[in-house]
């Protein structure tokens, strides 16, 4: 491992400068996307770890993990709680601030002036916390503050956790490129997929950002070798390839980049899969039309992906290009309208008629799995909870008493159903990996209400 992460140099880099899947049970509706943006950067205050600003919109947090990082003689204050839990895991805390970052990169323009605040404001608390994990002793590398297991038998708001606030870390000597490439120990994020897309991911970003060809040459000369040509159809914390190859489609569609086009292939051969009409489409959707992928949380691939389509829409019109899928070709609306139909869904056109974006319309989850919201605030409790003392909140069947606004949880299931239970994290959880490309989504689509 080199002392210098690709997400370590990119962050400096940043600081420094139609076909549709199957109809809807419910009645399609109007949808106040720039209200669903705003809510959605509002959810990651709601996730935050350290000391909080006196702009802090979210009342019902309050200080917590004000000692992380003390058994190292470092400061590991900052950054966001992942899901419902209070642990800070930095692998997908890196993918999250990527899509942050990428979903600003992107669509900036078309963001209103104060969700762009709002959003940068969201990037710079985790990318701060990043800069401290790589940047605090020689050649280690912070990768996760809080023991899993202990965290996971308790349920307290994050501002009581007496739990061990263990930090693992990973040295120089010791191989950990995935972690590296995109600052996760298993078994709760564990990276099945290896750490070769990481790698790539982690250049393709460097060279974006910086322009340097020797990012360049290493695309050109590790893409094969490294997997971009495998046929994913996923985009996520775990599994980059999909992103990275519309990433780098950027330049070749935008500066003819002919050496890159290895990757166009493979972005061209992955929007094809999602496009039901396509002769190579094997995505899975739901009766609604949600597109699904087994395992839980569920919506963490409808968010990706929508945001996959749409920048890819970006860059094909810019270059007047379609995408041939064989037996049609498929055009930048086709794109934008397969995204419309999944953001569509979230909020509310789904059979449950159920807004999956909590505090988004008049229904939404009231029981999602996350301590601080289903536990009483500081505020309004200001004697400590215990670790099983917050079971019998954690059993309760009443809705939370704290509304985490713009938190999209995990979702359906492949039947369209949702039983708004607590205790069903794979559905009720909400992360901050689902709604990091939402950010994006939501902003092309608050900037096109009427996108038909």
């Amino acid at each position: 491992m080199k002392t210098l992460s690709p997400l370590f140099l990119f962050l400096l880099l940043i600081s420094a400068n139609s076909f549709l899947p199957p109809p809807p049970s419910a009645s399609a509706a109007y949808h106040d996307y720039a209200d669903a943006l705003a809510k959605s950067i509002l959810f990651f205050e709601g996730q935050r770890s350290g000391y909080l600003p006196p702009d802090q919109r979210l009342p019902w947090r309050a200080n917590s993990g004000l000692s992380d990082g003390w058994t190292y003689n470092a400061d590991l204050t900052g950054g966001y709680y992942d899901a419902g839990d209070n642990v800070k895991f930095g692998f997908p805390l890196a993918f999250t601030t990527t899509m942050l970052a990428w979903s600003i990169i992107e669509f900036a323009d078309v963001m209103p002036p104060a969700e762009l605040r709002n959003s940068l404001v969201a990037v710079r608390w985790s990318s701060d916390y990043l800069l401290k994990s790589v940047s605090q002793l020689p050649n280690r590398i912070f990768v996760q503050v809080g023991d899993p297991n202990a965290d996971h038998n308790c349920w307290e708001r994050p501002e009581d956790m007496d739990t061990p606030r263990t930090v693992y870390a990973v040295d120089a000597p010791n191989p950990a490129s995935d972690v590296a490439g995109e600052t996760g120990a298993c078994p709760f994020y564990c990276d099945f997929d290896g750490y070769q897309d990481e790698l790539l991911w982690g250049a393709a970003w460097l060279r974006r950002a910086s322009s340097d060809d020797t990012y360049l040459n290493y695309l050109q000369e590790n893409g094969k070798t490294l997997g971009a040509e495998d046929n994913i159809n996923e985009f996520g914390w775990d599994n980059k390839h999909a992103g990275l190859n519309v990433l780098v489609s950027k330049e070749v569609l935008e500066s003819s980049m002919v050496t890159l086009q290895s990757y166009k292939a493979s972005a061209d051969s992955f929007m094809c899969t999602l496009i039901p009409q396509s002769s190579s489409s094997h995505i899975d959707y739901t009766p609604g039309g949600l597109i699904y992928r087994p395992g839980g949380s569920n919506l963490q691939h409808a968010t990706t992906i929508s945001f996959l389509l749409l920048a890819y829409a970006n860059y094909l019109e810019r270059t007047s290009q379609s995408v041939n899928c064989g037996n049609l070709d498929v055009s930048p609306y086709a794109l934008r309208s397969q995204a419309k139909r999944q953001v569509d869904y979230i909020l509310g056109d789904n059979p449950k008629g159920l807004s999956y974006m909590v505090g988004y319309s008049d229904n939404y989850p009231q029981r999602i799995h996350h301590r601080g919201s289903s536990l009483p605030s500081v505020k309004d409790h200001p004697a400590a909870i215990a670790c099983k003392e917050g079971s019998v909140y954690f059993n309760s069947t009443g809705p939370n008493p704290n509304v985490l606004t713009g938190a999209i949880v995990g979702g359906p299931s492949e039947d369209d159903e949702y039983p708004d239970d607590r205790a069903d994290f794979k559905k009720s959880e909400p992360t901050t990996y689902i709604n990091a490309p939402f950010v994006g989504v939501l902003a092309y689509f608050a900037a096109n209400p009427d996108f038909s």
